[in-house]
C-alpha cells in the first residue's frame, strides 16, 4: 500500500460509535411506571421481574420491569466525551477511540436484555430500531450532503455521494474498509460520513442478534433457552476475537471497520447481561457483605480500565487486538457491578452525576453532528488547532440537542408504536439520504464535466530537451481530465500485491513468450511507470515482468507499517523471494528500479541500498534507476478542483518535494555501474521555491504523491532514450 511517508498507512480512527441502543428507552427498557418508592428493581434477563420491597403482579407473558441505570447514562457520557476528544486532537486524550468499543459493549448488554425481556415479534423490534436511529441520521445526512455541496470542492462532494449511498445502505464500514485497504485511495481525506461505519456494524450486529435471540425464545423456554443464548454468545464472541486478532495482525482496516471483528464486543456486553440476570436477585437478597463488597470492587476496577486506553493508548497502538480487551472487559465490568446496590463509594455512583449523564443522553445525535462538522470545516479551511478543533465540537452541541427535542424523540414517542408505522419512518429515513445522495452526485457531474468512458488519450512527449511536450504538441484542456484523474492509474492493478504478502504473482505484459524481459522492480512509486515501461519492452517485442510491493523498499532495511501496527516483516520476506527469485530464474535484458525514497534515514537508505545492489550486480544483468518524483504531499486533483482547475493554483515547496537519494546524490548509480535517470529536474523545472501540479496541461500526479498514468505514458520516449539509449539497448 503506498503512502506518502512511509511506512504510515494506518486507517483513519473516526472512533466514533452510534450505539442506538444508548438512549433511556432501552436503559429503560419500556415505559412503564416505576416501582414503588422505595423499592428498587433488578434487571434481569431469564423474564422475571425481581422487585426488592414491593410486589409486582404479572399477568401473561413474563416480562421485566427494567429500573432505570443513570450510570449507563454516565458511561455513554464518557463514551462520547472521549471520542470527541480524540477527534478534537485534545492533548493526553490520544486514545479516546476506545469510545466506540465501550459503546459497542453497552449496545450489546442493552439490546440483550431487550430481547430476552419481552416477547418481540422480529417485525416489531426491527420497528423500534427504525424509529429509533433512523429519523435522526437522515437529518444528519440530509444536512451534510447541502454543506458538502455548498463548501467542497467537485471531487470530494463525488465522493460523498457515494459514500451516501453507502450509509443509507448500512454498509459503510465495509466500504471504508474497502477505501482503507486499497492503495489507490489511501491518501485521501477522510470522509465527512466515516462515523458512520459503527452503525453499518451495529445494524447488522442487531440483524445477527435478533434472529438469533428472537429465534431461540421462540423455540426454547425457561433454563434451556438461558443455557442455548449463553452457548451462542461465548462461541461468536470467541470466533470473533479470534479473527480481531489474526486481522489486527494482517489488516488492520479489516479489524477496525469489519463486523465479523467487532461481534465480541457485543458479545461481552451480552454475557455481562446473562450474568447480571442470574447475579441481580441473589445479590439483592443476599445477606453476605463480601458479595456487595466484590461488585463494588469490580465498578472500581472496571471504571479504572475503561479510562486507563483513554489517556494511554495512541495511534500507534495496534487496534482493535489484544488492547480492545481492556476497555471491553472494563465497560462490562462496569455493567455488570451495576447490578449491585449504589452507595456513594461506588464507581456507579460516580458515573450517574449530572455532566456525564447529560452527554450520555445527546451522545447519539452529538455524535452524528460533531465529525461532519469537523471535517467539512477542515477541508474548506485546511488543518485547524486543537482549540478551533473543540470550539467548533461543542457549537456541534446545539444542532445535536435541536434534533434530539425536534426530530429523535417525537418520531420515536409521538409516534404509533404498531410495527408497520415503525418501518414506514425508517424507510423514509433511508429514502430521503439516497435522493440527497443522486442530487449531489448529479451536480458534481454537472462541475466537474463529463469523464471519458475509456483511458485519456496521452499527448505525445518529448525524448529529450527541457520540455514535456513534443516540439508542436499541445494540450487544449487538463488531461487527463478532472473527473477520472484520481482513476488515471497504471494498468496491472493486480501486479501491486497487498499488504499480507510476500511474494509477487506472475505479471506480463507486452510480448508474454518473449525470450527477452524488462523487470521492473519496486514499491508503488515502481508501478507508477508500468505503462512508460512497458511501451519501452512493446517497441523491441520483449516482455515486461511487474515485481512490485507498495509500501516496502527495494533498499534492504526493515521499515514499520501503521496499517499493520508492526514491523512490516512481509516487506522483508517479499524482497527476500524476489531478489532469489531474480537470482534462480531467467536472466533479464534489464533490470529497472524506482521507489519512493523516503524510507528511514539517509544512512539507512544508503546501507540498505549497498546490500541490495550487491545482489542485484551479481546477477549480471543491466541496472538501471529511476529517480523519485516530487512529492506534493496534497491531493492534487481535489485542490484543482477546488481552484476551478487553474493549472497554477496548486503548486507545492520545492523543499518538500525531494528528500536526498543515495543512489543518485551519494554515488551508489556510478558505484554500481547503474544507469540513473533523474526526471526531478523536468517535472520541477527551474529554481524557484515551488513544484508546479500542471506541466503543459498535463496533470502530473494523480493523488498526494503518484503520478498519472497519463503522464507516464507521455514520458515513455523519455525513459527510452535515457535507459536504454539511441542503441536501444545496453
Amino acid at each position: 500500500m503506498s503512502t506518502a511517508v512511509p511506512p504510515s498507512n494506518a486507517p483513519s480512527r473516526p472512533a466514533t460509535a452510534t450505539a442506538d441502543d444508548l438512549l433511556p428507552e432501552v436503559v429503560r427498557v419500556d415505559r412503564e411506571p416505576a416501582a414503588p418508592k422505595g423499592a428498587t428493581a433488578v434487571t434481569g434477563v431469564t423474564g422475571a421481574t425481581v422487585v426488592t420491597g414491593a410486589t409486582v403482579a404479572e399477568s401473561g407473558p413474563p416480562r421485566r420491569r427494567t429500573a432505570f441505570r443513570p450510570d449507563i447514562e454516565g458511561l455513554r457520557g464518557i463514551a462520547v466525551l472521549s471520542v470527541l476528544a480524540f477527534h478534537a486532537a485534545v492533548p493526553g486524550l490520544t486514545g479516546g477511540y476506545v469510545g466506540v468499543d465501550i459503546f459497542f459493549v453497552i449496545s450489546g448488554y442493552l439490546i440483550t436484555g431487550l430481547l430476552l425481556a419481552r416477547p418481540l415479534g422480529l417485525w416489531d423490534f426491527a420497528a423500534r430500531r427504525a424509529r429509533r436511529i433512523l429519523p435522526a441520521a437522515a437529518t444528519v445526512l440530509v444536512a451534510t450532503a447541502a454543506a458538502g455541496g455548498a463548501l467542497l470542492d467537485p471531487l470530494r462532494g463525488t465522493d460523498l455521494a457515494r459514500d451516501l449511498i453507502a450509509v443509507a445502505g448500512q454498509y459503510a464500514n465495509w466500504r471504508f474498509v474497502g477505501q482503507q485497504t486499497d492503495y489507490l485511495a489511501a491518501d485521501r481525506d477522510p470522509s465527512p460520513l466515516q462515523h458512520f461505519w459503527s452503525l453499518g456494524v451495529e445494524n447488522q450486529f442487531y440483524l445477527l442478534w435478533g434472529i438469533l435471540l428472537l429465534g431461540l425464545a421462540r423455540h426454547l423456554h425457561g433454563r434451556l433457552r438461558t443455557l442455548a443464548i449463553t452457548l451462542a454468545t461465548v462461541t461468536i464472541g470467541a470466533l470473533s476475537l479470534l479473527l480481531c486478532l489474526r486481522w489486527t495482525h494482517t489488516s488492520a482496516p479489516l479489524a477496525y471497520f469489519s463486523t465479523g471483528s467487532r461481534l465480541w464486543e457485543f458479545a461481552a456486553g451480552a454475557c455481562a447481561a446473562l450474568a447480571g440476570g442470574a447475579l441481580g436477585p441473589r445479590t439483592e437478597r443476599s445477606p453476605v457483605p463480601w458479595v456487595r463488597w466484590a461488585l463494588r470492587l469490580l465498578g472500581w476496577l472496571g471504571l479504572a480500565a475503561v479510562l486507563a486506553p483513554i489517556a494511554r493508548y495512541d495511534r500507534d497502538t495496534p487496534f482493535p487486538g489484544a488492547a480492545a480487551l481492556l476497555p471491553v472487559l472494563g465497560t462490562a465490568a462496569v455493567l455488570l457491578a451495576g447490578h449491585g446496590p449504589l452507595r456513594a463509594v461506588d464507581a456507579g455512583r460516580l458515573l450517574a452525576t449530572r455532566p456525564l449523564r447529560a452527554a450520555g443522553r445527546l451522545s447519539y445525535t452529538w455524535y452524528l453532528w460533531h465529525w461532519p462538522v469537523l471535517t467539512i470545516a477542515q477541508a474548506r479551511y485546511g488543518a485547524l488547532p486543537w482549540p478551533v478543533l473543540v470550539a467548533l465540537t461543542a457549537a456541534s452541541a446545539l444542532p445535536a440537542w435541536l434534533t434530539l427535542r425536534l426530530v429523535e424523540q417525537p418520531l420515536r414517542y409521538g409516534s404509533s408504536p404498531a410495527p408497520r408505522r415503525g418501518l414506514a419512518v425508517g424507510a423514509s429515513a433511508l429514502a430521503i439520504p439516497l435522493i440527497a445522495a443522486l442530487t449531489l452526485g448529479g451536480g458534481t457531474v454537472r462541475a466537474l464535466g463529463d469523464a471519458p468512458a475509456g483511458p485519456t488519450a496521452a499527448p505525445a512527449g518529448a525524448a529529450d530537451g527541457p520540455g514535456l511536450l513534443a516540439p508542436g504538441t499541445r494540450v487544449l484542456a487538463l488531461t487527463p481530465p478532472l473527473a477520472r484523474a484520481r482513476q488515471d492509474f497504471p494498468p496491472g492493478k493486480g501486479c501491486e500485491i497487498p499488504l499480507n504478502a510476500d511474494s509477487s504473482p506472475r505479471c506480463l505484459f507486452g510480448t508474454e513468450h518473449s525470450p527477452d524481459r524488462i523487470v521492473l522492480l519496486g514499491d508503488s512509486h515502481a508501478g507508477q511507470w508500468i505503462s512508460a515501461a512497458l511501451a519501452m519492452a512493446d517497441q523491441r517485442h520483449w516482455a515486461l515482468e511487474v515485481l512490485v510491493k507498495p509500501g516496502c523498499p527495494l533498499a534492504t532495511l526493515t521499515v514499520r507499517n501503521t496499517v499493520l501496527g508492526r514491523t512490516f516483516d512481509e516487506c522483508d520476506r517479499w524482497r527476500e523471494n524476489t531478489l532469489t527469485r531474480l537470482a534462480t530464474g531467467p536472466k533479464p535484458r534489464l533490470v529497472l528500479m524506482a521507489g519512493l525514497n523516503r524510507y528511514g534515514s539517509q544512512e539507512e537508505r544508503t546501507e540498505g541500498w549497498t546490500r541490495t545492489l550487491d545482489r542485484l550486480t551479481a546477477l549480471g544483468t543491466p541496472l538501471a534507476y529511476l529517480g523519485d518524483t516530487p512529492m506534493p504531499g496534497k491531493d492534487i486533483p481535489t485542490c484543482l478542483a477546488a481552484s476551478d482547475g487553474r493549472s497554477d493554483a496548486c503548486s507545492f515547496p520545492r523543499d518538500t518535494a525531494f528528500e536526498p537519494d543515495p543512489m543518485l546524490d551519494g554515488g551508489l548509480a556510478a558505484r554500481y555501474g547503474v544507469r540513473p535517470l533523474d526526471l526531478g529536474p523536468l517535472l520541477c523545472p527551474g529554481t524557484g521555491p515551488s513544484c508546479p501540479a500542471v506541466l503543459e496541461g498535463v496533470v502530473l500526479y494523480r493523488d498526494t504523491g503518484h503520478i498519472t498514468d497519463t503522464l507516464a505514458r507521455v514520458l515513455a520516449p523519455r525513459l527510452d532514450q535515457g535507459v536504454l539509449g539511441a542503441s536501444g539497448g545496453f
